[in-house]
């Protein structure tokens, strides 16, 4: 069990450098509705595939209060939709983007799937990596384009 909380640690801390090195200090306000709105998508979701035994978490926090990865759900996936949305390659080419897109659920659906291979921190029940992928392709998109909404009703500007 010692190696899921030295995973999961490692995790965290490397979500929160992704965070300080990869946030442009201009943008912390926008960085803040994106993380939120991802929030939204990801804790409801997560505690949905729990409650309907999709996914199990046998080694998580908060054991007691909830059934899902605290970590992952409500902090990790919406901290790295940050970098995703504001790194954004908004003028390079369409095949750029169109892999922009598919990269970050890509990785971190691999990851996914090496820690539910080969650690307790998740198991997958009913589900499979391409729910994992495709549902973080989806939250990524609606997020962008929330993002793109919020910037254009806030400042009149788009990107």
């Amino acid at each position: 069990m010692l190696i899921e909380w030295i995973i999961l640690s490692s995790a965290l801390l490397v979500t929160i450098l992704l965070l300080i090195l990869f946030t442009p200090r201009d943008k912390i306000r926008e960085a803040h509705v994106i993380f939120m709105f991802k929030q939204v998508l990801t804790w409801l979701t997560g505690l949905l595939v729990v409650e309907f035994g999709l996914i199990e978490y046998p080694v998580r926090e908060f054991q007691i209060a909830t059934a899902t990865s605290f970590s992952f759900e409500y902090f990790i996936y919406p901290a790295v939709c940050i970098v995703f949305v504001l790194r954004f390659p908004e003028y390079k080419t369409v095949w750029h983007k169109i892999g922009w897109f598919a990269l970050f659920p890509t990785v971190i659906t691999l990851g996914e799937v090496l820690i539910e291979r080969y650690t307790n921190l998740i198991k997958y029940i009913n589900w499979t990596w391409y729910w994992t992928w495709l549902s973080l392709l989806l939250y990524d998109i609606l997020t962008f384009c929330y993002y793109l909404w919020f910037i254009k009703k806030g400042t009149g500007n788009h990107i």
